[in-house]
């Protein structure tokens, strides 16, 4: 099994099993890693929410995002009510294994409150105003 570490000093195009990664991924105490959902176009970052590892495998093997919320405590697929759907486009792991990134194809807004982002809320000094996201 190669390890995170030693895939560090990996050549461009060399390929792990996705057991061996999933098996060395850092998932908090209650069993979740941070997933930034990203437009893959775009690239803007669109929103930070958990997976699990069976978030992670939904979302592979379904091609479309799937969460684990934490305030519910339950799976959600993202835009399953809103129809805001999040296609897979490619998932990442970082050197860590601490967080995923999730390039997605956003259709809609990725906030609850109707904004293509939720990272909307911009500081300037000790102020805090809510900014364009287009």
């Amino acid at each position: 099994m190669a390890t995170l570490k030693e895939l560090e000093g990996g050549s461009v195009g060399a390929v792990v099993p996705l057991e061996d990664i999933l098996s060395q991924l850092k998932f908090n105490e209650a069993g979740l890693i941070p997933a930034i959902a990203q437009d893959h176009v775009s690239k803007d970052v669109l929103m930070l929410a958990w997976m699990d590892r069976t978030a992670i495998k939904k979302t592979l093997e379904e091609g479309y995002a799937t969460y684990f919320s934490r305030s519910r405590q339950s799976y959600w697929k993202k835009g399953e009510t809103s129809g805001h759907v999040q296609r897979l486009v490619q998932m990442r792991f970082d050197c860590d294994g601490d967080a995923i990134l999730i390039e997605v194809e956003q259709t809609g807004s990725a906030c609850h409150t109707m904004r293509r982002t939720c990272f909307y809320l911009k500081v300037d000094g000790l102020h805090v105003s809510i900014a364009s996201t287009t």
